[in-house]
Order: structure tokens, then C-alpha cells, then sequence
């Protein structure tokens, strides 16, 4: 049977620490806490189920606080839970049948994350696919007979392990001030996290939000990017320039991401957003059909969905189409049904 060591970064989290230590506590065979700043009686509650709590002073930096909780691991494999994570009797079976069963070959299993769009995470999906569980040691192999090469992808499995994520809130204050901190350090954004940035804006982000990242997002439009990621910088800015009046780069970033072969639902509404506070709800009729029907989201999926499907509902309202109107509406609450 595998050996699994729990590890997890905390900070603050005495309200749910003992829920998810009580749904773990007996599937894993040590269980190592890093403390990274509390102020309240977390670390209290971490030594009722292990010896093995450690400090480390917080550096902004939630890597070098997970690696280093990771170097405290002795177990064949690492789980990594947050502490508003958990799981229920039925994937606690699972989990101890997962325990039992699996091959020393597997490198990566990956669990179900659910409950997402409950609390405003970065996440589109109710329920998905996270990397979970990993070996702690891993061995490097040669492959094939001829022309050898070592194998470099690591081997994953697919459980049906479901988790439940139980926050109180969502934490997108805390990781707006992380980036906007990196990006005045001059420290620069992967394409990864632009794009996780931008997602945090559409999905949980306020206007003052979108203000403060309006200039950094505008300077990435000077370096190269992909495609995708030049799309969802061309949204942020699309939407923080509306909000500010800038219309001279709204309009030219609106226009080269609709001229693209498959333009961004949220460009879309953010059109429909312009024409309507105008007083042009014929045009910004348009603008939200196609955002509900002929584009697809790329940072928040309401966007293609029940966003403009109420907006065109409220358009058709002022414009005195009643049936449309209710038609729209009608629509809007079978799409948050689905």
C-alpha cells in the first residue's frame, strides 16, 4: 500500500482547519503544516493532529511556501490540500480503495474539484479535473529499443475522487494585491498567471480593480504573446476602458479581437455594455446576441451565457419588445438552471 504525506500551507484558517484535518486525518500517514504568518490559533489547532507544524515567514511567494513544506515529506507520495477543502464519507472510501491500488508507476493523480462556481473562484467549471496527489520521489526511465530517450512526461491518473472545496469567501482581494505587487516590482507576469489575472478580474473583480490594472495590461500588449493570451489582455483592457471613457483604445482593441476568427464573448458584451449606457439599445442588441450565441467565453463562461441573455432581455424592455423581452429573460434563468 502507498504512503502519503499531507502537506499544506495555512494562514488564518482556525474556522475550517479541524473540518478538513477530520476528513483527511485517516487517509494519509503524516500530515505536515506550514504556518506562514497566523495570527490567530491555527497552529494550536495543527499540533492536535500532527507534531510536524512548521513556521515560514511569508516571501509573496506561494511556491517557495509549498516547496518548502515539500521538503518535509517522507511518505511515497504528497497530498496537497488547502484548508477549505473536503472530503465526504463516499470519497474517503475512494480515496483509502485509491491508497490500496495504486501503482508505483504513477506519478500525478489527479481528483475532481467541486462546488467552484459557489464562491467567485478563477475557475469556469463546477467540477474539474486538479493534479492532486504526487509521487514524492520520481524515477527517470529509458525507453524504447533503439534511438533510447528517458521518459519526461509523468505517468497520471484520472480518479473519481471528488472534493469539496468549502471556502468562506473568495480570495480575489488578497491575489489582486499579489500581482499588482509583482507587476510594480518589475517583476513581470508569465503568460499563465496574465491569464489567471485576467480571469480573477472577469469573474470576481470590481471597477477599482479593473483600474489598477489597466496600465500593466496595456504594457503587455508591447511584448509577444499567444493568441490566447493576447485575446484576454485585449478583454481587460477592453473593459477597464469603457469603465475609464477611454474610447480611442477601446474601440481599437475591440475591433482587432472581433475581426478575429473566433472572438471573445466578453469583448462582445462589453460593446452591447457601451451602446446601451449610450441609449443605442438597437445596437446593443447586437452586440449581446452575439456574445450569448456566436462567440464563446474566454475568462468567465456567464459572459456567453445568462450576462447578455439578461442584458438583451432589459434592451428589448426599453425598446418597448415585450415579447422579446421575456423571450430573453425566460432564457437567461434556464441558462443559470443548467
Amino acid at each position: 500500500m502507498a504512503t502519503i504525506s499531507l502537506c499544506m500551507i495555512v494562514k488564518n484558517e482556525s474556522r475550517v482547519l479541524a473540518r478538513c484535518l477530520d476528513s483527511l486525518k485517516t487517509l494519509v500517514d503524516e500530515i505536515i503544516i506550514v504556518d506562514t504568518g497566523s495570527d490567530d490559533n491555527t497552529k494550536e489547532i495543527a499540533y492536535h493532529y500532527t507534531d510536524k507544524v512548521y513556521d515560514f515567514e511569508w516571501i509573496n511567494d506561494f511556491s517557495a511556501a509549498r516547496n518548502f513544506s515539500f521538503s518535509k515529506a517522507t511518505m511515497d507520495y504528497i497530498y496537497v490540500a488547502d484548508a477549505d477543502e473536503v472530503i465526504d464519507e463516499e470519497n474517503q472510501r475512494r480515496f483509502l480503495l485509491l491508497k490500496q491500488a495504486l501503482l508505483p508507476e504513477v506519478e500525478i493523480v489527479q481528483m475532481y474539484y467541486t462546488n467552484q462556481l459557489a464562491f467567485n473562484t478563477t475557475y469556469n467549471f463546477d467540477k474539474e479535473y486538479r493534479p492532486k496527489l504526487y509521487k514524492r520521489l520520481r524515477e527517470f526511465r529509458w525507453m524504447e529499443p533503439i534511438h533510447e530517450k528517458v521518459r519526461l512526461d509523468p505517468i497520471i491518473f484520472d480518479s473519481d475522487i471528488e472534493i469539496i472545496h468549502m471556502p468562506e469567501g473568495n480570495h480575489a482581494g488578497r491575489d489582486f494585491s499579489m500581482f499588482l505587487k509583482i507587476l510594480r516590482e518589475g517583476k513581470g507576469l508569465s503568460e499563465r498567471l496574465i491569464e489567471m489575472y485576467a480571469r480573477e478580474l472577469f469573474i470576481a473583480g470590481e471597477e477599482a480593480d479593473f483600474k489598477e490594472a489597466f496600465p500593466f495590461f496595456k504594457e503587455f500588449l508591447e511584448i509577444p504573446l499567444s493568441l490566447d493570451t493576447l485575446k484576454v489582455v485585449q478583454c481587460v483592457i477592453v473593459r477597464a476602458s469603457r469603465e475609464s471613457g477611454d474610447f480611442n483604445i477601446f474601440f481599437k482593441e475591440a475591433l482587432k479581437n472581433v475581426a478575429l476568427d473566433q472572438p471573445s464573448a466578453e469583448i462582445c458584451f462589453e460593446l452591447g455594455e457601451h451602446y446601451a449606457l449610450a441609449g443605442d439599445d438597437k445596437e446593443a442588441t447586437l452586440w449581446y446576441y452575439n456574445a450569448a450565441y456566436e462567440t464563446s467565453a474566454d475568462l468567465n463562461v456567464h459572459y456567453a451565457g445568462d450576462y447578455p441573455l439578461q442584458a438583451l432581455s432589459k434592451s428589448y424592455g426599453r425598446l418597448g419588445m415585450k415579447e422579446e423581452a421575456e423571450r430573453y429573460r425566460k432564457a437567461a434563468v434556464e441558462w443559470r438552471a443548467q
